[in-house]
């Protein structure tokens, strides 16, 4: 390949946060750029939708305080946040038994409750001890950790039902996983990089504090438009071929050519993709076992918020329903009220291959099971099953099972040749959430500039 052939500086494949952030930096450092996506539209797992006339996320929607990345970008392009209501009381559905609570702990009974408080210290001082240049592989204990799952974790050494069950609804609420398939070590570090268990599940100064005006989709879009026309939709990429002086990237029957490749898509995707040069032997065994989370996300509609006219905040969590977490997306007390909410890990398998009309059936169920009579009849329901996505393969984020991190986790951000990997997987912050897509898309074209 001769440099006249050289179309581009950098091609990247993937028009999520993480492919738009490396193209935008590079853009601005004078290179030239082609950005390829295999979808219609930009955005990843940040997806626009409607309900009965108001706009919706059907994908990544809050941001927390501590995701200053996500929050400049929006505030430079435009974008403002709002609250996520949390007036009034949330609900436990705990084996059935609805129960409700005002603080970010739900009414357990008083042992599980005290195990619950030693087992956050725990895994909070558990994940103080792992490296914070993000690799987990490197801590004292990453064998032993990593030789386990969390569900055998959790059997050894959580004793009562209430903390078992707990522990068992956050790791399929923050990872669409269940505990079985999740290793130690993968949960350890997913909660270091979310700063701590409390900042990862909670609203007020946690990770759901804020949701975007208007929607997080809109941050992707604008990111795009700056871009112009070096964003491709519709461009699956089908094979990469490294060279000596450049690489060379095959679209729909397309040749494009370039001196490097950013991969910006979930690992899943990036192991389908043919590579003349294979890939070391390590760097494809990770990214072969790095499966997605599973979830469907779901808006109700309903002619009024009633959940708040009878102190209730719409939050809702359960152990074992399959609509098993729920929040409030009304815009405001007096118009139209909006749940929203999801169903996840094996739930989301099993639902998956059922019809809209079942799942409907199902969450109407549940909201009654949680809300009473009022949620029999909403005006409006939407879902996207992000397990039947193509282009991404599940939500929110990859995760590892026993033995992974230890074994392949090193090549995780190791350029191969010519390709370096971004998207939220390869993050060392706030891993699995559009902050830590745009820290991944920051350092790649860092790490091409340097070259």
């Amino acid at each position: 390949m001769n440099h006249t052939d050289l179309e581009q500086d950098v091609i990247i494949v993937g028009a999520g946060l993480a492919g738009l952030k490396a193209a935008l930096e590079l853009q601005q450092a004078g290179k030239r750029v082609r950005v390829l996506e295999a979808r219609d539209r930009v955005g990843g797992r940040s997806m626009p939708g409607e309900i009965a006339g108001q706009t919706i996320d059907l994908g990544g929607q809050w941001v927390g305080p501590q995701q200053t990345l996500l929050l400049e970008q929006a505030s430079a392009l435009g974008v403002k946040t709002l609250s996520q209501y949390t007036a009034g009381a949330s609900i436990l559905s705990l084996d059935d038994n609805v129960s409700t609570f005002t603080s970010d702990i739900p009414k357990l009974p008083f042992l599980s409750l005290m195990e619950l408080a030693l087992l956050q210290r725990r895994w909070n001082k558990e994940m103080r001890s792992l490296p914070v240049t993000a690799e987990p592989w490197l801590a004292a204990k990453a064998r032993q950790w990593d030789s386990q799952t969390l569900e055998s974790w959790i059997l050894k050494h959580v004793h009562t039902r209430g903390a078992r069950e707990f522990a068992r609804t956050i790791t399929r609420a923050v990872l669409c996983a269940e505990p079985r398939q999740v290793s130690y070590l993968c949960f350890l570090e997913y909660l270091r990089q979310g700063e701590s268990l409390e900042s990862l599940i909670g609203i007020e100064g946690g990770a759901q504090q804020d949701k975007f005006a208007g929607g997080a989709w809109q941050i992707p879009q604008r990111m795009a438009a700056q871009l112009g026309d070096s964003v491709q939709l519709d461009s699956p990429v089908h094979a990469v071929e490294q060279h000596h002086d450049g690489v060379s990237v095959i679209s729909n029957g397309h040749t494009y050519r370039a001196r490097h490749l950013i991969m910006a898509i979930p690992p899943v995707l990036a192991a389908k993709i043919r590579y003349n040069q294979p890939l070391p032997a390590k760097r494809n065994a990770l990214l072969e076992r790095m499966p997605m989370g599973s979830v469907i996300k779901i808006h109700v509609a309903y002619e009024r918020a009633f959940w708040r006219l009878r102190g209730l905040n719409g939050g809702v969590v359960s152990n074992n329903r399959v609509f098993n977490v729920v929040f409030d997306q009304s815009l405001d007390d007096d118009g139209m009220g909006v749940l929203v909410g999801f169903i996840d890990a094996d739930h989301a398998i099993a639902m998956s291959a059922t019809d809209e009309a079942t799942r409907r059936q199902q969450v109407i169920s549940d909201l009654v099971h949680y809300f009473g009579p009022d949620a029999a009849h909403p005006i409006a329901y939407v879902e996207q099953d992000w397990t039947a996505e193509p282009w991404s393969r599940g939500c929110y984020v990859a995760h590892t099972a026993p033995g992974v991190i230890t074994s392949f986790g090193d090549t995780l951000r190791e350029p191969c040749g010519r390709i370096h990997w971004a998207g939220t997987e390869t993050a060392t912050r706030w891993c699995g959430y559009l902050d830590g897509a745009l820290q991944s898309g920051i350092r790649a074209a860092q790490e091409v500039l340097n070259r």
